[in-house]
């Protein structure tokens, strides 16, 4: 239960038994004291809010294009996911929202106070419909509280078309009519959150149209990418920035780190408290071997952060068989901000400590330290009371200087003043005020084939590297029509050498042999030794094997992964049409 929920039950409490419920019907003082006051309708939004993840960066975590966990997704799983498993078809959230709209009518409330709340409805409407759309395509489109004889309750779809242009409605009105432009807690919904999300939206309809040629929907795909340039303008004039106050070591972490969101550049975050018993697990999901929900990225993607000097990490002599301790040299400061790498200190009893992967837990050697508390106390408790960010500036910036570039009017002020200042914070000092006008072949060959424009290629890649692990991996192939990239290996650390010791952090201290030796002899004390064999002692096959070149560590490379390209949207599940046969799967399922 997050804050929100503990003081809305209170809240309610209070205004509930304060009703004299001899004077009408026990229903009617319900929806009185919650309709006929503006507090009323304070309180009942505040129920909305529980529709957000608490922990929303961990969502895609393992379904990205550049990112695994310890299993397969099942989308890309053979046979994983059929009409008779997939879930995901829940109403409940959007039944709340509509009945809440349906009753907000009370003439004691002024019009503007009552449009101001029911445009918070709208957004969480239009949230709520937006990440149904993107899982199952074509939906019903209910706008109000359905009762038990309702005929929408055996409706079939609407088009998906009709369901993105209801979305952009609720967004257009939440936009206009939510009185709060900025929140300096970042912790509710203002009309700048809501044009951040349509940029979001409208961003995701513009490019789906565009690269789904098969949906023929192409010749509007334009108007869609100007609605999210506007979308985001908006948030560009409403006083953001990009966050800098820690330097180009620290600024890009504390944004996660941060107890209090900072909202220079945080829009909205759902935050903890540890003194309400609100606390979330991040420690615990990004350090422990067993808890689960952790991601790690691929070393095909740590290619991608470019040199402090704005080079491409792959034209370096000798890139392709650099080790750990030499391709994090001299990156994007985003690198050491996202992952371990030398020099990593973290708090043990007070103290600063040199510290390296735990090879244990980061299957491929690239730990991830995004949302991780230094104090290591955390780590086998849920005691977190670190933000997870929502919506931030960051983001907006990407989604307009994408869709300029995708319209085809992307400038070099415009460059400037997005992907330039997102470098600049990562240390970056080469390209920030012009476009790009070659291509980094590695980007293009290993990721996206199909872009010869080098400035979508750079947004993309500045993309990849700014949102990392974020929850938007997965969207953005989907949009993309790259659904293919999901099945690409889960490439880890070169290996130079078996059966050597290696200092991983550079504190003088070895940290790790890489063997296949199931019993190496003459163990060095405090040294993990890191078996990449094929099989492991029971026969089993081993996760983590060498490929073909026998230095590049692999994942689970023995599992099989398919695309196929129903997946862009999920099946309706058999339960659900069982129930209502007048909905139709959705193709390919």
């Amino acid at each position: 239960m997050n804050k929100i929920s503990i003081i809305l039950i209170s809240i309610l409490s209070s205004v509930f038994y304060s009703c004299n419920l001899k004077e009408v019907p026990k229903a009617d003082v319900d929806k009185s004291a919650i309709f006929n006051s503006e507090q009323g309708l304070k309180i009942y939004s505040n129920s909305f809010y529980n529709a957000f993840p608490s922990t929303g960066i961990l969502h895609n975590g393992g379904t990205s294009y550049y990112l695994f966990t310890n299993g397969i997704p099942n989308i890309v799983t053979p046979n994983g996911l059929d009409p008779d498993n997939a879930g995901g078809w829940s109403w409940s959230q959007l039944r709340n929202i509509n009945f809440f709209i349906d009753n907000c009518n009370s003439n004691e409330v002024p019009l503007a106070v009552r449009n101001n709340y029911i445009g918070i409805a709208r957004f969480f409407r239009a949230y709520f419909y937006y990440n149904m759309m993107k899982s199952f395509g074509d939906l019903p489109w209910i706008d109000h509280a359905l009762d038990v004889n309702d005929s929408l309750l055996r409706a079939t779809q609407d088009k998906r078309t009709l369901i993105v242009e209801k979305i952009k409605e609720d967004l257009d009105f939440a936009i206009g009519n939510i009185s709060n432009k900025k929140d300096a807690s970042a912790s509710t919904i203002t009309s700048t959150v809501a044009a951040a999300f349509k940029s979001r939206v409208c961003l995701w309809e513009g490019t789906f149209r565009k690269y789904h040629d098969e949906a023929g929907l192409a010749s509007s795909a334009n108007e869609w990418l100007n609605e999210a340039v506007s979308a985001a303008q908006y948030v560009m004039d409403a006083g953001y920035s990009i966050y800098m106050g820690g330097g180009i070591d620290n600024s890009y972490r504390a944004l996660f780190t941060s107890k209090n969101p900072i909202s220079s550049e945080v829009l909205y975050a759902v935050t903890f408290d540890r003194s309400l018993g609100i606390v979330n697990a991040l420690n615990h999901r990004w350090t422990s071997v067993t808890y689960g929900g952790a991601a790690w990225p691929t070393r095909s993607f740590i290619k991608t952060y470019l040199m402090r000097n704005g080079e491409y990490f792959m034209d370096q002599p000798g890139a392709e068989s650099m080790f750990y301790t030499e391709e994090t040299k001299n990156r994007d400061t985003r690198l050491s901000q996202t992952i371990i790498t030398p020099g990593f200190t973290r708090v043990n009893n007070g103290q600063r400590i040199n510290t390296p992967p735990n090879f244990a837990f980061a299957n491929n050697g690239y730990q991830v330290i995004k949302f991780l508390m230094d104090d290591v106390s955390l780590d086998n408790v849920d005691n977190n009371e670190n933000n997870s960010i929502l919506f931030r500036y960051a983001e907006v910036l990407l989604n307009y200087a994408e869709a300029k570039a995708e319209l085809g009017t992307l400038t070099d002020e415009d460059w400037s003043k997005t992907i330039g200042v997102l470098r600049a914070r990562g240390g970056i000092t080469g390209g920030l005020n012009q476009k790009p006008t070659k291509i980094d072949n590695y980007l293009r060959q290993r990721f996206f084939p199909n872009i010869s424009d080098p400035s979508i290629l750079e947004i993309r890649r500045e993309r990849g590297v700014e949102l990392s692990l974020e929850g938007f991996g997965f969207d953005d192939a989907k949009r993309w029509k790259l659904g293919e990239l999901l099945t690409k290996p889960y490439d880890g650390i070169y290996i130079s050498a078996l059966d050597v010791p290696y200092d991983v952090n550079g504190d003088g201290v070895l940290d790790v042999v890489f063997t296949k030796n199931l019993n190496p002899p003459n163990k060095i004390p405090g040294v993990y030794y890191f078996y990449v064999g094929e099989l492991l002692s029971n026969g089993a096959v081993n996760n983590n094997q060498l490929a073909a070149d026998g230095h590049t560590l692999l994942v689970l490379s023995q599992n099989p992964r398919v695309w196929n390209d129903r997946a862009y949207f999920n099946p309706i599940p058999t339960s659900v049409i069982q129930m209502n046969p007048n909905l139709k799967q959705n193709p390919g399922w």
